[in-house]
């Protein structure tokens, strides 16, 4: 993370420097190269079946909760069903435990939105609230290294349920619907596994082959190798299981010999090894359980220890780069809230999830990328959300809404943020319907909130920006 809020003891040469380095930042901002670069399109890579897996788990949540004649619940219920969009491409093992926690957390937030609505906390007083809460979810989300939507969901999820419950007996509707969609979502990121417990590992296999293959046409050698070495903690991770351990063994040698390929590239510049090993990327991009490959060397004696990531995370739970991050997402995020609450906006909690998805970037480049793409990405989304919302839908004409939108939004999500939120924006609307009326002003709200939320959360990362962090400079 973009570390460091200040120096210890300013001085008017640092300060001078500080507001000269905050100014280039902001100029950094509203330059035509950086909105040109937030509208490039990533590559996609095995993104289809992740985002099958979170649209059938929000498809069979709102499912249940309309046989069941719940209808007002089943949007939370969905909430919870997103803990299968976290941690995609993650060991199975792994991921089993790493859902668990995110759903777990889920419905604590759930429960703890419900308490204040409960106990009717003024609005004012929430966004102060939830504004903590969000620099919490951020450190547990950074901290245990959990791949997805963010702990902005954490937050959207408090923050809906603060403004359905009114009682004890709503707060534990909310919590049962809540841990139930947590569970459908975890058994739908879970259920490859059945079928494929290797899978993560060859594809972790395949990504590392393809950054050595690369190497001729001027790619990276330490890419190259870290991903050699990200595939090694993969495979070490999926191989817990005792059918799965040959296999392991197996693709830890294609690796050794990637490995030899770099080495024989980075001193020699020698490429026929990384000719020889290429074929071997299209055999574990195919969905097989396992497939021996053909290669020169013999499956290794032992795999490695997996990473032991519980420990890790509470290690880096706590690290200088994400406490101060977090410190600027309860900044942004509170004041974004309190600056829409005085200008009378409906909504004031939006704008401060919208300051939070922006302050989600690495570094502050990352920031101001994501705050473009979500600014854009709202617009576009309201549009489709105010049609939606004119339409009247149903109950369960929302439901097909819901699930086509939700996994067109894990679809877009490896392509650009700003393509996500244009299906994330209405997907949120509809859902929120599902609990209560909406009007189609609320997508233009939607709108005021983000962009209140994403100017402030740029100002406070511009202004607190540490002067390590020179990812924002123009080149």
């Amino acid at each position: 993370m973009y570390a460091g809020l200040v120096t210890p003891t300013p001085t008017p040469t640092t300060t001078s420097s500080r507001l000269r380095h905050s100014s280039g930042a902001i100029a950094h901002s509203v330059s035509a190269q950086t909105w040109r670069a937030a509208f490039r399109l990533g590559s996609a890579d095995a993104g289809i079946a992740p985002a099958i897996r979170v649209g059938l788990a929000t498809a069979v949540v709102l499912i249940l909760g309309g046989a069941l004649g719940h209808e007002e619940l089943a949007g939370f219920a969905a909430l919870g069903a997103l803990s299968a969009a976290f941690g995609r491409y993650e060991p199975y093992p792994r991921l089993a435990g790493k859902l668990a926690i995110v759903g777990a957390a889920l419905v604590a937030f759930i429960a703890f939105g419900a308490a204040l609505g409960m106990f009717g906390v003024p609005v004012w007083a929430q966004i102060g609230v939830l504004s903590l809460a969000a620099g919490a979810a951020y450190c547990f989300i950074s901290g245990f290294r959990i791949t997805g939507p963010g702990p902005v969901i954490l937050v959207f999820a408090a923050t809906g349920a603060a403004g359905f419950a009114t009682s004890f007996a709503d707060l534990v509707r909310l919590v049962v619907a809540g841990t139930i969609g947590v569970l459908i979502g975890w058994a739908a990121a879970m259920l490859p596994a059945l079928v494929l417990p290797m899978g993560p590992a060859r594809l972790a296999v395949a990504r590392a082959l393809a950054n050595v293959g690369k190497l001729e046409a001027g790619g990276s050698v330490p890419t190259a190798r870290a991903s050699i070495a990200h595939a090694r903690t993969v495979i070490a991770s999926s191989s817990r299981i005792k059918s799965t351990l040959g296999h392991g063994r197996e693709l830890m040698a294609v690796l050794g010999e990637a490995d030899a390929a770099v080495r024989l590239w980075s001193e020699h510049g020698d490429a026929s090894l990384i000719r020889d090993i290429a074929a071997h990327e299209d055999e574990l991009r195919k969905m097989k359980r396992s497939s021996m490959i053909e290669h020169s060397l013999e499956p290794v004696s032992e795999l490695p220890a997996p990473e032991n990531y519980v420990v890790a995370g509470l290690r880096h739970l706590y690290s200088r780069a994400v406490v101060m991050n977090a410190v600027r997402i309860v900044m942004a995020s509170a004041l974004a809230g309190w600056v829409a609450a005085g200008a009378g906006l409906e909504h004031p909690l939006w704008a401060s999830m919208g300051a939070m998805a922006a302050m989600q970037g690495l570094n502050y480049k990352q920031t101001v990328q994501r705050g473009i793409q979500r600014l854009v990405g709202n617009v576009g989304g309201a549009i489709i959300a105010a049609a939606l919302i004119a339409l009247t839908l149903g109950y369960w004409q929302a439901v097909v809404a819901v699930v086509i939108l939700q996994t067109a939004a894990e679809l877009f999500v490896v392509k650009n943020y700003a393509l996500t939120s244009v299906a994330v924006t209405p997907m949120a609307l509809v859902l929120i319907g599902l609990s209560a009326p909406i009007e189609t002003s609320a997508a233009l709200a939607r709108v005021a909130d983000t962009l209140i939320g994403v100017v402030i959360g740029v100002v406070v990362a511009a202004v607190t920006i540490s002067r390590a962090d020179r990812n924002h400079v123009l080149r």
